[in-house]
C-alpha cells in the first residue's frame, strides 16, 4: 500500500522530537549528576589537603588564553611575593562535552587547596562546590555598568531560563566579593546573581580591567597595534563598530544590517571602520570585496580595549563596551535597528532611549549621517553625564582598591 508523504512526514518528524526530548533529559540527568554529586565528591576529597598559602587560580569558562579582564590583575599580582598563579581554561566551548566535564573535575580538584580564586564570568562549577572558609572567589566580571539583562533578572524572559532552572544549578554561589563599575549599579549585580540578602559582596571598587585606559604606555602600544594592522588608521578617522552578538550563546550571529558599500562610498575617504564581533560569535559576516580597503574585521586580531583605544567613535548596539568608551568622552552612536525584539529577548536595566548617551540609529543612513554630524559638532556633555553616573569608581586605581579588600590581613599580602 502506497505511504501518504505527508504522515511519513509526521512521523519523521514526531520522532525527531521524541529522540530530542530523550536526549534533553539524558543531558540533564548527567548535569545533576556531574553538579550535585561528582563535583562535590572529587573537591572533598581533595580538601584533605590543607589550604597553600598564596595560590591563586584564574578560572576562564572557555578561552583558552588570559582573557583582558584577568590581565591587569595577574599582571600586579604576579609581583606581589608569596603568591602563587595558575590561568586554568576550562575549554566549555572549545572541546567535546566528555572532555570538559574531566576539566571540571580536574579544577574541582584544584581549587580545594588554593586559597583565592578570580572568575570574570558565571561559574557554576564553583558555586556547586562545598566551598571552605579559607578560600575566597572574587568575581572581577567581563564588563562595566549595567546595560542589556542576565542572570536571574533574565527569568522567564526568552533569553533566559525559568526561576526553577536558575536556582537548581547557580552559577554565582561563593562569592567573596563581586567588583562593579559605581555605585549605581550595585542593585543589578545583586538581583542578576541573586545576592540581594547578601548586603556587602557587591562592591562599587571599579573594575580591573579599566585601569589600562589612564596608562599612557598602554594607549599608545594599542594605537601603535591597530596603525600595523590598518595602516589607513594614521591618516583617517577610524570608526570602531562592536557589535553585541544575537540569540543564544551556544548558536551566537553577529548583525549583518549596516550597508558597508554605502558607508564606504559615503565616508571612505575620510574614515575607516574596524569591527569587532562578540567572542562567542565564531560564523561571522563576511566583508564585501569591494568594501576591503575601507571596513576591517579584527575580531581575531586585536582586544576590545585596545581598540576603544584607537576609536574616534564607536558604533555600538546593547554591548557593555560603551561603558569603558564612556571614559574617553568621545562619540557613540547606538545602531539598535531591532531594540524592540532584543527587549523582549533579553530586556534591558534602564530604558534605552534614557540610557544611551548618544543618537540612536535604525538604518544605514542614519548612522552615516550622525557620523558627520559628530564629526563636526559633538557635545560631550551627554557621555560626561553617563560616565559619571556608571563609571566613577573606574579611576585608573580599580586594581589597588581591590587588592586592598581581597588581601588585606591576609599572610600572603
Amino acid at each position: 500500500m502506497p505511504v501518504n508523504p505527508q504522515i511519513a512526514e509526521g512521523d519523521t518528524s514526531l520522532a525527531e522530537r521524541v529522540k530530542h526530548a530523550i536526549l534533553r533529559r539524558v543531558r540533564a540527568r548527567v548535569k545533576d549528576v556531574l553538579f550535585f554529586v561528582v563535583l562535590p565528591r572529587a573537591y572533598r576529597n581533595a580538601s584533605r589537603q590543607p589550604v597553600s598559602p598564596g595560590k591563586v587560580l584564574f578560572l576562564e569558562n572557555k578561552e583558552s588564553e588570559l582573557p583582558e579582564s584577568f590581565q591587569v590583575m595577574w599582571s600586579r599580582l604576579s609581583d606581589m611575593p608569596g603568591l602563587t598563579l595558575e590561568f586554568v581554561s576550562l575549554g566549555e566551548t572549545r572541546v567535546r562535552l566528555r572532555r570538559y566535564y574531566q576539566n571540571c573535575i580536574a579544577f574541582a580538584k584544584n581549587v580545594a587547596t588554593a586559597q583565592y580564586v578570580f572568575l570574570n564570568d558565571a561559574s557554576n562549577v564553583v558555586s556547586c562546590l562545598p566551598l571552605r572558609p579559607e578560600t575566597k572567589v572574587v568575581q572581577l566580571w567581563h564588563g562595566c555598568g549595567a546595560f542589556k539583562k542576565w542572570g536571574m533578572s533574565t527569568a522567564d524572559l526568552i533569553f533566559g531560563g525559568s526561576r526553577e532552572e536558575i536556582l537548581r544549578h547557580p552559577f554565582y554561589k561563593n562569592l567573596s566579593l563581586v567588583t562593579v563599575s559605581s555605585p549605581e549599579v550595585v542593585w543589578a549585580y545583586e538581583e542578576a546573581m541573586v545576592l540581594q540578602d547578601e548586603p556587602g559582596i557587591v562592591q562599587s571598587t571599579g573594575v580591573s580591567r579599566t585601569d589600562v585606559f589612564f596608562d599612557d604606555e598602554y594607549l599608545a602600544a594599542s594605537r601603535s597595534k591597530i596603525q600595523r594592522l590598518v595602516p589607513a588608521v594614521t591618516e583617517k578617522k577610524v570608526i570602531v563598530y562592536a557589535p553585541t552578538f544575537r540569540g543564544r550563546v551556544a548558536q551566537a550571529e553577529g548583525p549583518n544590517a549596516l550597508d558597508l558599500a554605502k558607508m564606504k562610498a559615503l565616508l571612505g575617504d575620510s574614515h575607516v571602520l574596524l569591527i569587532k564581533h562578540h567572542p562567542f560569535v565564531k560564523n561571522r559576516p563576511a566583508v564585501p570585496e569591494e568594501c576591503a580597503d575601507f571596513a576591517f574585521d579584527v575580531s581575531d586580531k586585536a582586544g576590545i580595549n585596545e581598540l576603544l583605544c584607537g576609536a574616534d567613535l564607536v558604533i555600538s548596539d546593547y554591548s557593555s563596551l560603551v561603558f569603558e568608551y564612556s571614559l574617553f568622552e568621545r562619540p557613540m552612536i547606538f545602531f539598535a535597528y531591532d531594540r524592540e525584539d532584543y527587549a523582549d529577548w533579553r530586556g534591558f536595566y534602564y530604558e534605552y532611549e534614557e540610557l544611551a548617551p548618544g543618537p540612536i540609529c535604525e538604518t544605514t543612513e542614519e548612522v552615516i549621517e550622525q557620523i558627520r554630524l559628530a564629526d563636526d559638532s559633538f557635545d560631550s556633555s551627554r557621555v560626561k553625564a553617563f560616565r559619571a553616573k556608571f563609571m566613577s569608581s573606574c579611576d585608573g586605581r580599580a586594581t589597588d582598591r581591590i587588592i586592598e579588600t581581597v588581601f588585606r590581613g591576609d599572610e600572603a599580602a
